[in-house]
């Protein structure tokens, strides 16, 4: 091989080993090992993943409390928990901020079904509507999956009253400074029988039936509670994982 052309093809080969170890280098450069994420493992089926706490497992509500700390009235049977009318809302004995909740419940059928009303209020105050909104009607920021009185779901996927469904909720706390004023508000996204129908929603404030939602200053971590309207509403598997 020509003196030349030898030197050439070494030059070239030289300057493609070092611009290959550059681009390592800048490579690296963005590359974080720290912190490194801890194992999950994610429950099959209906099962929940292994970080999860579970709120009710079909046996007892020794995970919740009724008004004025009291024994959660509600009846347990069959693997589900269901609404005792007029004996009042129940309340987790743990308080969470950030989660991601997963809840099963279904409205009874028949005549004596009802609305089928009900509803989870996250941090106590903030509620995702339960209704049998299959068959009947309600204004749309009332309905099954609505923010109640905020936001309307964006589509409507609910099943025949007697058929179980699920939401699954995440759910980031509002965040207030010193003066009692919201620094950034709650938000919410909804999966309502494995559909999207909440997307990252902003919450107003607090659930109130009547007047615009306001916030008040409240503490980090508070229960969660789900709501007494007397109609006849069960719920089973419910787990929560603090985010």
């Amino acid at each position: 091989m020509d003196k030349k052309i030898f030197s050439i093809t070494t030059m070239i080969l030289s300057s493609v080993i070092i611009l290959k170890a550059q681009n390592v280098d800048r490579a690296a450069v963005t590359e974080v090992h720290e912190p490194v994420p801890p194992v999950v493992t994610p429950g099959i089926g209906t099962a929940p993943p292994s970080d999860a706490i579970i709120l009710f497992d079909g046996t007892s509500l020794d995970k919740w409390e009724g008004r004025n700390g009291i024994p959660a009235p509600w009846t347990v049977g069959d693997g589900l928990m269901t609404v005792l009318p007029h004996s009042g809302d129940i309340w987790t004995k743990q308080k969470f901020g950030d989660i991601q909740l997963h809840l099963e419940w279904r409205v009874p059928g028949g005549v004596e079904g009802g609305a089928g009303n009900s509803g989870v209020f996250l941090m106590g105050k903030y509620e995702v509507q339960i209704y049998n909104s299959f068959e009947k009607y309600i204004y749309p920021n009332g309905q099954a999956a609505s923010i109640y009185k905020q936001s309307i779901p964006l589509v409507n996927v609910c099943r025949n009253p007697g058929e179980w469904e699920t939401f699954d909720i995440i759910f980031m706390a509002p965040a207030f400074n010193d003066r009692g004023r919201v620094t950034h508000p709650a938000r919410v996204t909804v999966i309502h029988n494995g559909v999207v129908v909440q997307n990252n929603v902003e919450i107003w404030g607090e659930t109130k039936h009547i007047g615009l939602p306001t916030y008040t200053k409240h503490p980090d971590k508070l229960p969660l509670r789900l709501q007494n309207h007397s109609d006849r509403v069960s719920f089973r598997n419910i787990w929560v994982r603090e985010l």
